[in-house]
């Protein structure tokens, strides 16, 4: 029933826009005051919008309000198409009305990006605030137990200790360190080769080909550093005498580097080849070799943008789940060392609301508290590569 309201409302719309298309071609002769598609365009949007919304809203409630609200939503179709022929002729500026109708679907995307990034703050400071209610704030933040499992109601929560997030921040700080190794230099020296030393034809063929590694899915990542990396890194370790765990921060951070280098290199690459080509003219000019003309003038001119370019690659990293679900571990481990078995902040959020959970008890609240947590942390490394690569920008534009 919905889909034949929704055709004859469609049917309604094409008519009556190749009907005002073809009066205006035909009564204005070339002096209407827009092209004749402003007016079709216009056409569809009186027609089409309130029909296609009052349809949309009679399905969301149900069956029992379908047909007369279909019925209701076509004959508005057929009135609106009245009013479009009566109302479209040469004279209206239909390019600027459509202008206006374009600005006003800007505006509602950037309230509704707006609003949906205010309402998951807000329903994570709402769960948190909860689970801080439970737990003291300084426990969670500087206590070294996290053994949620064992806290299941509100009354054991207090005198376990067993929500000490230390481990958990170490761990990713850890797994997050351990990949930007990886990362950070080989990006960054990937970049200045194919902005600097590399041919077209080369550049044209290595970049995307680099670029490849980003659209790879993570859970591909974790995968291979599970079943393939962690167990070749643990054979290795044994013969050279290392306790190598099966599930490290090592094996993880590896793995997560390689899928962090296509990031660094492609932003790096980008404020590298927006220094102005002026500075390298000038350095070659009074005598500095290429290599001396890069770290000497390329590099301090395009600090900037590398550095929003690696705190970017760095919240990427702290925000990354499949590879250190599959690859590190679970066990909240208070360590440094690389070849043991540590978890993440994103890692324990998944294993905390995995299944049936009551949202009553201190257990599951815990992973609004570690939510909250992660999501202020990328927030603010963004907001510090912004306002650096804004800053890059307004200086070279």
């Amino acid at each position: 029933m919905a889909a034949l309201f929704f055709i004859a409302i469609l049917i309604v719309m094409s008519i009556t826009a190749l009907a005002v298309n073809r009066h205006v071609k035909h009564s204005a002769a070339g002096r209407a005051a827009a092209l004749p598609r402003f007016y079709s365009i216009t056409a569809l949007l009186w027609v089409g919008v309130p029909s296609l919304a009052l349809l949309l809203f009679c399905m969301i409630r149900g069956q029992n309000l379908l047909y007369s609200g279909g019925l209701f939503a076509l004959g508005l179709s057929l009135a609106m198409a009245v009013f479009a022929w009566i109302r479209l002729k040469p004279v209206f500026r239909a390019r600027q009305h459509l202008e206006k109708w374009v600005k006003l679907l800007l505006l509602l995307a950037a309230v509704l990006a707006v609003s949906i990034t205010v309402l998951i703050v807000l329903s994570l400071a709402f769960e948190a605030w909860r689970f801080f209610g439970m737990v003291p704030l300084h426990e969670f933040l500087f206590g070294t137990q996290w053994s949620p499992q064992i806290a299941l109601r509100a009354d054991q929560a207090g005198s376990s200790g067993a929500f000490g997030a230390v481990p958990v921040f170490l761990g990713t700080l850890l797994i997050t360190f351990t990949a930007m190794i990886i990362a950070a230099p080989l990006g960054l020296l990937s970049a200045i080769y194919l902005s600097e030393y590399a041919s077209k034809r080369f550049r044209a063929v290595a970049k995307p080909a680099l670029e490849v590694l980003a659209g790879i899915p993570t859970v591909v990542y974790g995968y291979f550093a599970a079943v393939t990396f962690a167990p070749l890194l643990r054979g290795l370790g044994e013969n050279l005498g290392l306790d190598v765990a099966s599930e490290s921060a090592l094996a993880a951070g590896l793995v997560m580097g390689v899928m962090i280098i296509p990031y660094v290199m492609s932003l790096s690459d980008d404020v590298i080849n927006a220094v102005p080509n002026d500075l390298r003219m000038g350095a070659r000019a009074l005598g500095a070799t290429p290599s001396e003309t890069i770290r000497q003038v390329v590099l301090p001119a395009a600090l900037p943008g590398v550095m929003g370019a690696l705190l970017l690659a760095i919240s990427r990293g702290i925000g990354e789940t499949m590879i250190v679900v599959m690859a590190a571990g679970l066990a909240a481990n208070l360590t440094i060392n690389p070849l043991d078995s540590v978890t993440t902040v994103t890692a324990q959020i998944v294993s905390l609301l995995v299944g049936d959970q009551e949202f009553d008890s201190p257990k599951t609240l815990a992973a609004f508290g570690l939510s909250l947590v992660l999501f202020t942390a990328t927030f603010i490394l963004n907001f510090i590569a912004m306002v650096i690569v804004k800053k890059y920008r307004e200086q070279y534009d």
